[in-house]
């Protein structure tokens, strides 16, 4: 069976007909509607869509998706391996080295038919939309560039309209709004101010505001805290040769001042990717990374931090699906309760992934 036809559904769109496919991200101030995927090493996949038109997301088609056995699940960092990187992250925080770190791990299963017609990866977003409703779902399926990736994510990591940018980082996580304490609180001021920072690297100095800090905001079986950062970027006739103003190369300028997003690495944050470099065993790929739209035309955009996230990666004798999970690790942080977080993301998601997600029943948590 030939590879599906390349298509991105994401920002409420369905984009067909493919044209161009660059690493350059002065693509997205040319021209056109672009899917991004840009993964947490700093690989970029821009993808030009000539046919983009309102469409939900797709209903699951019966056979379309064949997932992982339940069992099959393994973890690049083990339980030991977790908890331990969470004992030397705070020993850096007790020598002041880093204030906070976001600790990873990224879990994989062999497909058990790699074959298209049983593993579309539009149809485990189709999946995980029932199960997991979020603002930024969406699918990318290039096949040909290695790209098949399926989101749940809630975060949003850019959204631009002209001059105006903003983020919505998360930080803090529970199962209601009661397990929210001080400690994910202090996280979640701690990475807005990151944000902050970030933004302030290409906005207009004096404009980044934050209209909403620690708000508690409920998604099926979690409750995040999230906080909205916003800034202006210079027009055209702002800082001669800054490249910041619309159609200028803005996108570009907002992706190598901000990434890797904040909410995903740690403060400061040129300390905490280093940490994690020598923590984590296995790339992050698209989790973690940036994955959304750009319409150029219009100067718009949306790109959701690629949490709740799943991609195939077909190099291997046996294609994987893998699926990363992690959280942010403070002087506070115990580490048994920063391994169980690490399980409660996941557990919902590797459940609709491998099918055997019931409403009525709480999945078991990834061993």
């Amino acid at each position: 069976m030939s590879d599906p036809t390349p298509l991105a559904r994401l920002g409420g769109c369905l984009a067909t007909d493919l044209r161009d496919v660059t690493s350059d991200p002065e693509a997205l101030d040319s021209s056109g509607w672009w899917a991004v995927v840009a993964d947490y090493e700093g690989g970029l996949c821009c993808a030009r869509f000539g046919d983009v038109r309102p469409a939900p997301l797709p209903a699951p088609v019966p056979g379309r998706w064949r997932g992982p056995a339940a069992d099959s699940w393994t973890s690049s960092l083990d339980r030991a391996a977790y908890t331990e990187g969470v004992r030397r992250i705070r020993a850096a925080i007790g020598t002041g080295d880093v204030y906070q770190v976001n600790l990873c791990r990224v879990l994989s299963a062999p497909l058990p038919d790699p074959s298209p017609g049983a593993a579309d990866i539009d149809q485990l977003t189709a999946r995980l939309a029932l199960g997991t409703p979020a603002a930024y779902a969406g699918t990318v399926r290039l096949p040909a560039h290695g790209v098949e990736i399926a989101t749940a994510s809630p975060e949003l990591y850019l959204r631009r309209a002209g001059r105006t940018v903003e983020s919505g980082p998360i930080k803090g996580t529970g199962r209601s709004e009661a397990d929210l304490g001080e400690k994910e609180r202090a996280e979640n001021v701690m990475i807005t101010d990151l944000v902050r920072n970030d933004l302030g690297r290409v906005c207009v100095p004096g404009s980044i505001t934050v209209p909403q800090l620690c708000a508690a905001e409920p998604y099926r079986g979690l409750v995040h805290l999230v906080s909205t950062v916003r800034g202006e970027l210079p027009g055209t006739g702002h800082a001669p040769g800054s490249g910041l103003g619309p159609g200028t190369g803005a996108w570009a300028r907002l992706l190598e001042g901000t990434f890797p997003p904040g909410s995903i690495t740690g403060a400061p944050k040129s300390s905490a990717l280093r940490l994690i470099d020598e923590l984590e065993t296995a790339p992050r790929g698209p989790y973690t990374g940036g994955i959304g739209w750009v319409d150029a035309d219009q100067g718009v955009g949306e790109l959701a931090v690629g949490i709740r996230t799943f991609w195939i990666e077909r190099d291997h004798p046996r294609p994987q699906l893998r699926f990363g999970t992690g959280a942010g690790i403070i002087w506070d942080s115990d580490p048994e309760r920063e391994w169980h977080e690490t399980e409660l993301k996941a557990s919902r998601l590797l459940a609709v992934a491998s099918g055997e997600y019931d409403d009525h029943e709480t999945p078991a948590h990834t061993r």
